[in-house]
């Protein structure tokens, strides 16, 4: 489990492909502090297994459903990284619950200087804007952000300088494809509430239950 509380930003330093996965390798320092082969580490928001590490990278697994669904496919040697380790059972909760298993995909529309923050518009398919709801949580990129606007289309956050100099999101151009984990909450609720074989909460239940 993750926070979306970026602990440092990496650079690829080698790419290793295979047919439709690859194995990344990571430059990175403050993260590698405490780290253990089987350790999860959030690239982009991804969750990833660490397969091997020295003292200044370290190199992970990617399987062909990760790189249909994140934009870890598009990285190349050289390219900027958000990071984050899984969270220590003692760590604070800054961000929200942050599982690192990517929902889908998003396109960055345009980025926009309001004082001392940056709005940052976000293009989206229908069935990740389902769980996006204005003031809940989202991860971009890894990034536990707040959500200011949606709409039909798309929806913005408003980045304040810290988490501007801390990630790699205001380094984004418009055009540029985000990686978007959806508030977990929404999706248990909806599957709870959704009628499916189990029936699912239904008027019914709750009166069966005592609630109505």
């Amino acid at each position: 489990m993750f926070t979306g509380i970026i602990e440092e930003v990496g650079r690829i330093r080698h790419i290793q492909t295979g047919t439709a996965s690859c194995v990344l390798t990571v430059a990175a320092s403050k993260i590698l502090t405490d780290v253990h082969i089987g350790d999860s580490i959030a690239v982009n928001g991804t969750c990833l297994t660490v397969c091997r590490f020295n003292a200044e990278s370290f190199s992970a697994d990617v399987m062909p459903e990760t790189m249909r669904r994140t934009n870890l496919g598009s990285l190349t040697p050289g390219s900027e990284v958000n990071l984050e380790r899984a969270m220590a059972a003692n760590g604070r909760f800054g961000g929200h619950i942050v599982s690192g298993h990517i929902d889908g995909t998003g396109q960055v529309k345009f980025l926009k200087r309001e004082d001392n923050a940056v709005w940052v518009q976000i293009m989206a398919r229908p069935e990740l804007l389902r769980y996006v709801v204005e003031k809940g949580s989202i991860a971009i990129d890894g990034i536990s952000l707040t959500v200011a606007k949606v709409t039909k289309q798309d929806f913005s956050v408003s980045v304040i300088p810290h988490t501007g100099e801390e990630t790699t999101l205001l380094h984004r151009k418009p055009g540029d494809i985000v990686n978007l984990e959806c508030d977990i909450l929404a999706k248990y609720a909806e599957k709870l509430l959704g009628k499916d074989d189990a029936g699912g909460i239904t008027p019914h239940f709750l009166a069966e239950h005592g609630f109505i």
